[in-house]
């Protein structure tokens, strides 16, 4: 079972939503993905979508994904390469989604990450290296569940493999 991701954090504040994430005036988009996924988090971060790389971190404050239930807010953070999202606090739609759609989103205090800081992230321990400051941070290990679910692709995923919910 898959619980290790390295890769580079990104760092974004507070309250942030899922126009952010997924901006509404490109809305026609939410039929083409993979287009869609070329602007992820572009408001936040006009740049973020170019500098992002396999197995890179969304690190940010409160309230992570806040707004409207947009399923491919989740959706194209994943498919732009993000392992992990890493936040203080997730909006409760946001989180229940990004785990429907197989992308581990993780409560933790991010204050002591800084963007750019080289991570490793081990789901089933509960721990965030910061490699680049040499300190370890907790948060609440995933259950096996959980990361049986995340490793089949999500909740669907998850079905389909296994004709039905299987978490043994």
């Amino acid at each position: 079972m898959e619980t290790l991701y390295k890769g580079k954090a990104f760092k974004f504040g507070d309250d942030i939503s899922t126009d952010h994430i997924a901006p509404g005036r490109l809305f026609h988009l939410r039929t083409n993905l993979p287009e869609l996924a070329k602007h992820v988090l572009e408001d936040a971060d006009p740049e973020f979508a170019k500098k992002v790389q396999k197995g890179d971190f969304v690190v940010a404050g409160n309230n992570f994904g806040l707004g409207s239930s947009r399923e491919h807010a989740p959706t194209i953070i994943k498919m732009a390469g993000v392992s992990a999202v890493l936040a203080k606090s997730f909006a409760r739609i946001f989180y229940r989604n990004a785990i429907n759609v197989g992308l581990p989103v993780l409560i933790c205090d991010t204050d002591q990450i800084d963007e750019g800081d080289q991570l490793e992230v081990d789901l089933a321990a509960g721990t965030i290296k910061d490699v680049t400051k040499c300190i370890t941070l907790t948060f609440s290990p995933l259950p096996d569940a959980m990361i049986k679910i995340l490793n089949d692709g999500g909740l669907v995923a998850h079905i389909e493999k296994n004709g039905g919910f299987n978490i043994d």
